[in-house]
């Protein structure tokens, strides 16, 4: 037998009595968490009792479309698709037509006719947001002896100092402290305090009307003052006559409310893939632009490269160029044309088609495209919901969030100008935001036309969206003003996408 040498005890600590640490009291917020912080209190006052179905959506996995590769196998990738129930979208766009052509003696709702509640929600908005920032930098009125008038709103810009240097600037200038002491020795008896009435009012509050040191921050508050919808500039909305659907390419869904999963792509006998799957509003935009055969096209945010393939997959562009301003984010595009291209090197790499990393909002071959597709950097709402990395609501992003819009007017202004005269492009976001939907084209159109002379025309897709209404659940039209918007739904769960088609006027 082995003997027994020693014993040792260890004391253990029993978990059950032992403290929660304070990030599980104080149930430390995630990015997802600030990003359904701020959409509830957002979307929540802009949409209404809508907005709760909207949120379960984006909570919920999304659904995609598939879209066949016509430089694979075809009509095997077909077979398989329709074997597993899928449908074809032309033949349920071909089933619409015939509906609006029973029914083409019923008016299409007319746009934009609501757009003044979107006004009034975003100025309460805008009025609570700013009470909230007053009221988390100064006390509460009564409280510790302090008295005072608390200003409305915030300043974090230093205009105010600025205007004060340049009057100083005007006035004399004494040379030196010496000079001055010697010269200007009498005392402005006026600024003077007598005791004998007391120095209370030394100690009185007087609330700032700017931050010192705050130059650079951004109040939440100063994002909603980007939407404005009074034009003073030309503007002219029209229907859009002209849809053709592209008669090469195949898109394939599941009925509304079935959520059934595509099989994964395989490898065709000429090396590409069989199928590219995506989000089926992120269709849309490529299909609304209409590109027709012998057309130039610029993409001018094309990562990571779904909406360029559909483009492709018509078999009408000329030649495609796809800009992007990071180099990641290129090769991630590269990678995608490679996998689905036959022959990318010697045929499209190049030639038909061209790679460009450049910031889109200075881009300078003017009037040289004829079609151009915006898909602008937004917020991403399904992503930020669901994914903690590359989160545009985490903390120290702020500023790039609120920041947002500018950039994105930056961008369509530009490719206004990228546009030959009669040239259209489509603007869209994956943002239920009507500031940067709506309210980014019409920064970009004021602009444009106070710089550079370009005015535009709005095309109204609303009665080539009503194609789409066994696949898609659209925003009513009376709610925007110059496009049209997917949103969530759990019966066909794809979008946000907000799509603008404007035309540039000859």
């Amino acid at each position: 037998m082995l003997k027994v040498r020693s014993i040792v005890l260890l004391q253990r600590r029993w978990k059950s009595g032992a403290k929660k640490r304070w990030n599980v009291l104080q149930n430390k917020k995630n990015n997802c968490d600030r990003a359904l912080e701020n959409f509830d209190d957002f979307y929540g006052s802009v949409y209404g009792s809508r907005w709760k179905n909207m949120r379960a959506a984006l909570l919920t996995r999304h659904k995609y479309i598939a879209l066949v590769n016509n430089f694979g196998d075809t009509e095997q990738t077909c077979s398989m698709l329709e074997m597993d129930g899928a449908i074809n979208m032309k033949s349920l766009i071909n089933l619409a037509q015939d509906r609006l052509k029973e029914s083409s003696n019923e008016p299409m709702p007319a746009q934009g006719q609501s757009r003044h509640e979107i006004e009034g929600k975003l100025d309460t908005l805008l009025r609570k947001q700013q009470e909230r920032e007053v009221s988390s930098i100064y006390p509460i009125l009564g409280e510790d002896g302090l008295s005072g008038t608390l200003p409305q709103q915030l300043k974090f810009d230093n205009i105010e100092e600025k205007q004060t240097d340049q009057l100083q600037e005007r006035l004399p200038f004494e040379q030196s402290l010496t000079k001055a002491l010697e010269e200007d020795v009498r005392l402005d008896e006026n600024r003077l305090v007598d005791p004998q009435f007391g120095t209370g009012g030394l100690y009185e509050y007087m609330p700032a009307h700017s931050i010192k040191g705050m130059e650079d921050w951004v109040a939440e508050s100063e994002h909603y003052k980007y939407y404005q919808t009074s034009a003073d500039f030309p503007l002219n909305i029209e229907p859009e006559t002209y849809f053709q659907y592209p008669e090469h390419l195949s898109l394939y869904t599941y009925e509304m409310g079935n959520c059934s999963d595509f099989k994964a792509p395989k490898k065709c006998l000429t090396g590409v893939l069989s199928h590219f799957m995506m989000d089926g509003a992120s269709t849309l935009p490529p299909l609304f632009l209409q590109v027709q055969p012998g057309e130039r096209v610029l993409d001018a945010c094309a990562s990571p490269g779904g909406k360029s393939l559909v483009m492709l997959q018509t078999l009408h562009v000329d030649q495609l160029v796809c800009n992007d301003i990071q180099e990641s984010r290129l090769n991630k595009l590269r990678k995608v044309m490679q996998e689905y291209l036959f022959d990318f090197k010697e045929r499209w790499a190049g030639k038909r088609l061209i790679f460009s990393q450049s910031d889109a909002r200075y881009l300078d071959d003017y009037d040289a495209f004829d079609k151009i597709l915006v898909d602008v950097p937004c917020t991403t709402d399904r992503h930020v919901l669901n994914e903690q990395d590359n989160n545009i609501f985490k903390p120290t992003r702020i500023k790039e969030r609120l920041r947002i819009p500018e950039l994105q007017a930056g961008i369509l202004t530009n490719c206004l100008r990228l546009l030959r005269p009669g040239g259209s492009l489509v603007y869209s976001t994956c943002s239920l935001s009507p500031i940067q939907n709506d309210g980014v084209v019409h920064m970009a159109l004021q602009k444009a036309f106070a710089e550079h002379n370009i005015t535009a025309t709005i095309k109204d897709l609303s009665r080539q969206t009503a194609l789409f209404s066994d696949v898609f659940k659209f925003e009513h039209p009376k709610g925007l003003k110059y496009g049209q918007m997917v949103v969530p739904y759990l019966p066909a769960n794809f979008g946000p996408m907000y799509f603008s088609k404007i035309t540039r006027n000859a």
